[in-house]
């Protein structure tokens, strides 16, 4: 066999074992019914904040713990345990995705958070002055 012919090979033999892990370790989005059916793989789930729920977070006594109740995209609640600190303006975010497994059919242990905040540049919150000018236009 000549030595291109090897190269080849281990070419191919180096491709499909990417392939296959990077398919094996992808997760997908779900709802937290669907996460639970699998309660050790890992899932992203979309959702918001729960409304009128407390944010446990001692940064004194435990740093790298962070409770929270999140709403999925079909209104079912759960609490989060977070390992890790709390992220800074977590309360303003309009929508959160936590990476991870569920631990039980009411806890769901998040490896890492995803926040989408609200925009700062909104059209309602920019100063009156600001949204008058018309800067740039050639007149």
């Amino acid at each position: 066999m000549k030595t291109i012919h090897i190269v080849i090979i281990i070419l191919v033999v180096v491709v499909v074992g990417v392939v296959i892990s990077t398919i094996s370790d992808s997760s997908t989005y779900v709802n937290f019914a669907e996460a639970a059916r699998k309660p050790n793989k890992e899932f992203h789930v979309i959702g918001t904040l729960s409304p009128g729920k407390d944010l446990i977070y001692d940064a004194e006594n435990n740093p790298n713990e962070f409770i929270f109740y999140m709403l999925d995209q079909d209104g079912v609640e759960r609490k989060i345990v977070y390992h890790n600190s709390k992220p800074q303006d977590f309360e303003r975010s309009e929508q959160v995705v936590i990476i991870g497994s569920m631990m039980n059919d009411s806890v769901f242990e998040a490896k890492s958070l995803l926040l989408k905040c609200p925009s700062k540049y909104n059209d309602q919150e920019q100063p009156e002055k600001f949204r008058e000018q018309n800067f740039g236009s050639a007149e």
